[in-house]
């Protein structure tokens, strides 16, 4: 996967590369009705070696009708091992086994290995033409009907034509996903140029990549067709399609921006791009290049698949993101979108990445100037908050998996190099990365980006990326010398190169330690003040043997505020425990009245009363600009947070302080915290984060707090009538500061708890009057986001119920305030259906509360009413809400009925995003966990999962990845425990009388620790062969297998050291008991054991007695036009190492499926082979057809051919 810049440009894995000619894609047939397509693809392939005989692409879920290359037809076999990752007799359940089979699949059909679903053989007339090197023309015909993947229909149920319905479709996926909709080579490393044709009803609208060359309608006046072109070399990953009844608005500013929405809402359109041309006027202007595509068009579609995603020249979005002006919330979220799709574009669709492994370098560059526009735009505040954000989000999570890996090298390196042995999914390939961890690698990519910025200063930084672009512009242009294309992929290497030829900085070290290997580094620091040398001990420990974490050495900032000023020190990290001396500026002065400078220049009066009266030191602050991925628990006295908290200008070292002052709930934190909630002028986040700190406070002090509820008074004076105090004052959200902290406050004080651990009346009828007295007449925004706060702070304000005599709770003998809450929150929901609010907030904030009442034990657990609003047809935030109910309450009340409702609606509902998120919802709030006794762990839901992540989930690699992750959250990576034991769940070796546990049933903690199966160094390696009429587990090493290897039925091509199935198989031995050794897999020790204390195994070994007499089952044999197979040597296993030649092993294809059927109802023997494979010597037969790898892992996957 490694690939390096040569001199002549990029070298392909494939044995030929996409020509310089346009790659033809014509859809000519649309069908909304049958949710079908038909068309065509054209590509034209350069041989790069002169016994090409097979040419193999990419193509998911599409009926491949017919296959011609250079006019004459082709034979073709389709194969995709993906389809059904485990064979289904399999009786494994255990993840390591899947995860390991999955990854092997994937590779199986990865491009950027030249491997593919779709293996086309050269007719043999043409090997003359190939042999000399000249361009051939393939030409496929093939359809999809109801695709699952890769193209999503949008059909509404109601009445009128299709355009009339909105009826619409668009391409959409994870990562590189064009493969479910034509074939193609679908590597974002393979560019070419495009001419793409769509013919649609005469009343849609088609959009695609590049420029509209012209419409055409038919002689009928009833379908049209589009052409587009685009003359930018692209590769097939960034081709998207969108059609639909699209109302079309041309960007007032900038006329080459085309935008399109579904009908009616055109008005919403127009205001939410109508800002969209600053952010090309930023871009431009920080990267002086201009934007690399003649247009950019940006496509709002319903049921979208994520809310950006980019594509060469456009971008579809979520039609969720429209808004009008009246909306406040939504526009920062919206814009941060269009400035994320934009930033992509120059890095990720124009420019374009070698191989997975330089994934990083394109999100880190995206991410990072995305980051610019977002301070440019928002200010240093909000940019900075977005740091702190993203580095705390990226922390908790490589502390909780144990690491994000940026730079993933594959070699053939032993296991112990497996960078990711601690996760339960395998990095090697994006479509195996569980979803969340993808998100946190885009988000630690661009952190780094940031490192690098640090080191090497901005303005090289933006010359670097200048550079890539310019080069890429260049190559761009020259469309008859693709080689000259390779300058439009990054690689790891060539970033680098560029770096060090502009800034002259070696950065290799920052690469190491943060790029090329995971974790985050873990810092606990304390101090303490030496007097009579007035200097500053500091002590900082770092923890680097937790999961997740890495040793950091290298430089640290560390700034002390002192009453003479800030001062900046950088102390050298070498050891585990650091103590560093640092000499202070400033005597203690306490008496002396003088202003105090702050690191920003100001100067202030501070009140000192509080300070220790020896020390000069206010507050100290270790690594306060984040140049270091990392978590800092720090201990300085409460006085120095309070004085962090009120004088310190950096808002993240304001959240900092707030964090830590819950831990001191005093009058002086309590003080400190009201005077920031005043402070206009101060931060809104840090203002809003205050309101929650000073409720913990509030109720930590409960038994001493006097005067009103906290915040009380403050939101009197600050939103309510003067004359009349329990009134609020008409609506005005003119000052958005004010308006976020109008919102939060309520929200905040319904947390406050009495002694009796309830929410004060005062606050409730406080609250309800809020409600009460709203009035948004005169205001020119909407208050949706504010009433459906409020019916947050009713939620909030829900305390445990206390029932008397185990009386069962009705809605007749309701608590009064609950009542209360109760009735306004019907009546919210009644009003909702009358006027509804924009995104329809109010209901899941309804939705919401019920819940919280149902848990707290007010009203009857049911959700038959969160069921009812998850349906099909509400709005997608609603249903998120309600099923996120529904997940909560089968985890409460451990409801099956509940748990199969939310699983069968992960394989039959309609929208994808819906499905994705149940299955996060289910993995964040499960059910059970793998370490729990529940009545739901059961084998029915081990098999449903089972087959859901194994075969129900091939269209759609993002669910695919959510079984897996829930899997592993419900049952771990060995045997779930709700399994019964195999009848024996022993390893047998009874040549050499020994067994230990079979490894199918390692327990967990010894499953952990174990590396993975695969290694390619694996002396002990085995043959397994499964007879199905038991389903006793047994292995037998290598070393008793000599003579019985002769033409074995295989499953081709697996990767090396991939996992056995289980299998069977004994010598005859002559004793009638046997003592056996069992060493279990934790400890050296040996037990000896009778074989008559394992289950019924006397019956078992007579069973089985001349198992090895019979002959192991032939594999059909194959005409010469067939895949030839070879028999297996019948050396020893232990010789299959580096050294065995892959001849030995070509591929091979399963044929007559009911044959094979027959066979192993009698004695089913599957051997799986360890081996590598050459592919140089499985090209050496030019009549030998070969499947792709891995081809018969999948015996029922669709065998299309003439």
């Amino acid at each position: 996967m490694n690939r390096k810049k040569g001199d002549k440009g990029f070298e392909s894995p494939r044995p030929y590369k996409l020509y310089t000619t346009h790659q033809v894609v014509c859809i000519n047939n649309i069908n909304f009705q049958r949710k079908s397509v038909v068309g065509y693809v054209e590509l034209t392939i350069f041989p790069t070696v002169a016994n090409l005989n097979r040419i193999k692409l990419n193509s998911k879920q599409c009926r491949i009708y017919r296959v011609r290359v250079n006019d004459l037809e082709a034979a073709f076999i389709y194969n995709d091992p993906t389809l059904e990752v485990c064979h289904h007799e399999s009786k494994q359940r255990n993840l390591n086994y899947f995860s390991n089979a999955y990854a092997a699949a994937v590779s199986a059909v990865d491009p950027d290995a030249g491997n593919g679903e779709l293996c086309i053989k050269v007719p043999s007339e043409l090997w003359k033409h190939v042999d000399e090197l000249k361009v051939l023309k393939v030409h496929i015909n093939f359809s999809l009907d109801q695709p699952k993947g890769g193209l999503h229909f949008v059909v509404p149920n109601m009445e009128g034509s299709m355009a009339e319905r909105g009826a619409h479709v668009f391409s959409c996926g994870y990562q590189n996903s064009t493969r479910f909709w034509f074939p193609c080579v679908d590597s974002y490393s393979e560019l070419c140029t495009w001419k793409l044709e769509y013919t649609v009803d005469a009343a849609m609208v088609a959009v695609s990549n590049g420029d509209l060359v012209e419409t055409v309608y038919t002689h009928d006046m009833r379908k049209k067709t589009f052409h587009y072109m685009l003359t930018i070399p692209t590769a097939a990953s960034n081709i998207s399609l969108a059609i639909g009844p699209f109302e079309i608005l041309v960007d007032p500013y900038m006329h080459e921006v085309t935008h399109f929405c579904l009908p009616q809402l055109l008005p919403l359109l127009k205001h939410t791009t109508s800002y969209l041309h600053e952010v090309f006027e930023f871009y431009e202007e920080i990267l002086t290049c201009r934007y690399p595509y003649s247009c950019f068009k940006t496509v709002f579609v319903d049921e979208a698949y994520v809310e950006v995603a980019a594509y060469a020249s456009m971008s579809i979005f979520s039609t969720n993101l429209l808004h009008s002006a009246m909306i406040i919330d939504e526009t920062p979220l919206t814009r941060r979108c269009l400035a994320q799709a934009l930033a992509q574009q120059f890095f990720g669709c124009f420019i374009s990445r070698m191989s997975w492994s330089d994934e990083w370098v394109l999100k880190g560059i995206s991410g990072y100037i995305y980051g610019l526009w977002m301070k440019k735009t928002f200010g240093v505040n909000e940019y900075r908050h977005w740091i702190k954000q993203e580095l705390d989000q990226i922390v908790a999570y490589e502390l909780k998996t144990g690491g994000v890996l940026l730079h993933p090298i594959f070699g053939g390196g032993k296991e112990k190099d497996n960078p990711a042995s601690h996760l339960h999914f395998s990095i090697k390939h994006p479509h195996t990365l569980s979803w969340e961890y993808y998100t946190m690698f885009q988000c630690k990519a661009h952190l780094v980006m940031r490192l690098i910025e640090n080191r090497i200063s901005m303005e090289f930084m933006l010359q670097v990326f200048n550079k890539l672009l310019s080069l890429a512009s260049t190559a761009s242009s020259q469309k008859f010398q693709s080689h000259m294309w390779s300058q439009m992929l990054v690689s790891t290497s060539g970033f680098l190169k560029s770096i060090s030829n502009v800034s002259g900085k070696d950065i290799q070290p920052l690469i190491k330690q943060w790029v090329d290997q995971s974790g985050v580094v873990k810092f606990y620091g304390s101090f303490a003040f030496n007097r009579k040398r007035n200097v500053l001990e500091l002590e900082i420990k770092q923890d680097y043997t937790s999961p997740g974490t890495q040793k950091y050495v290298g430089p640290l900032k560390v700034t002390v505020q002192e009453l003479d000023g800030s001062f900046n020190h950088t102390l050298q990290i070498e050891e585990n425990s650091l103590k560093h001396d640092i000499p202070c500026h400033s005597k203690s002065r306490r008496n002396k009245k003088k202003k105090i400078p702050l690191m920003n220049g100001e100067e202030v009066d501070m009140d000192l009363s509080a300070m220790d009266a020896d020390s000069p030191l206010l507050w100290i602050r270790i690594d306060p600009d984040m140049s270091v991925l990392r978590k800092v628990e720090f201990e300085q006295s409460d006085f120095m947070w309070q004085y962090q908290l009120r004088y310190e200008r950096d808002v993240v070292a304001q959240e900092e302080a707030i964090l830590a002052l819950e831990k001191f709930p005093t009058p002086a934190s309590r003080l400190a915290l009201t005077d920031i909630l005043e402070q206009e002028q101060c931060f809104y986040r840090v203002r809003m984060l205050a309101c929650f700190c000073l409720a913990k406070i509030a109720n930590s002090m409960v038994s001493t707090w006097t005067g009103p509820p906290a915040m009380k008074s403050l939101f009197t004076r600050m939103f309510c009538c003067k004359t009349c105090p329990n009134i609020v004052k008409t609506n005005n959200f003119m000052n958005f500061q004010s308006y976020f902290l109008q919102k939060t406050m309520p929200v905040a004080m319904a947390l406050l708890r009495d002694v009796h651990n309830l929410c004060p009346k005062e606050v409730l009828m406080f609250i309800l009057d809020l409600i009460k007295y709203n009035d948004n007449r005169k205001n020119k925004f909407s208050d949706n986001y504010y009433r459906a706060e409020l019916i947050d702070a009713l939620a909030n304000s829900v305390t445990p119920a206390v029932s008397v005599n185990n009386e069962v709770r009705t809605l007749d003998n309701l608590n009064p305030d609950v009542r209360l809450i109760l009735e306004e929150i019907t009546r919210f929901l009644n009003m909702e259906k009358l006027l509804p609010s924009y995104r329809h907030t109010i209901t899941v904030s309804c939705l919401k509360a019920i819940r919280v009442l149902q848990k707290n034990g007010h009203v009857p657990s049911d959700p038959a009413l969160f069921k009812s609003y998850a349906e099909y047809g509400h709005f997608v935030d609603v249903r998120i809400a309600a099923l996120e109910a529904v997940v909560d309450y089968t985890k409460v009340d451990r409801s099956y009925e509940e748990l199969q409702w939310l699983l069968t609606m992960v394989q039959n509902d309609p929208v994808p995003y819906i499905r994705h998120k149940i299955l996060d919802m289910l993995t964040k709030n499960p059910p059970f966990t793998k370490n729990m006794e529940s009545p739901l762990c059961n084998e029915a839901l081990v098999d449903q999962l089972w087959k859901l992540m194994n075969s129900g989930t091939s269209h759609d690699w993002r669910l695919r990845c959510g079984a897996v992750d829930l899997y592993f959250t419900l049952f771990g990576l060995s045997r779930p425990s709700c399994l019964p034991l195999p009848e024996l769940g022993l390893v047998l070796n009874l040549k050499e009388k020994k067994a230990v546990l079979n490894p199918t049933i390692i327990p967990e903690s010894v499953a952990n620790n174990q590396e993975p199966v695969n290694s390619t160094n694996n002396h002990g390696q085995s043959v397994g062969f499964q007879n199905t009429e038991d389903d006793h587990l047994i292995k037998e090493t290598a070393s008793s297998i000599s003579g019985h290897q002769q033409g074995v039925k295989r499953k081709a091509d697996m990767p090396l050291g991939s996992p056995l199935e289980p299998g069977q198989i004994l010598e005859k031995n002559e004793d009638s008991k046997v003592k056996l050794k069992i060493r279990f897999s934790n400890s050296q020790e040996e037990e000896e054991i009778d074989m008559d204390t394992v289950h019924d195994s006397q019956a078992f070994i007579y069973h089985h007695l001349n198992m090895l007499e019979r002959p192991s089952t032939p594999g059909k044999e194959q005409s010469s036009g067939e895949m030839n197979m070879h028999p297996v040597s019948a050396a020893p296993m232990s010789v299959f190492s580096k050294e065995s030649n892959s001849s030995k092993h070509s591929d091979h294809h399963h044929h007559h499926h009911h044959e094979h059927k027959k066979k192993k109802k009698k004695h089913k023997h599957k051997h799986k082979h360890k081996h590598k494979h050459d592919n140089k010597e499985k090209e050496k037969d030019p009549f030998t057809f070969s499947n792709s790898p891995a081809s018969a892992r999948s015996i029922r996957s669709p065998s299309l051919s003439d």
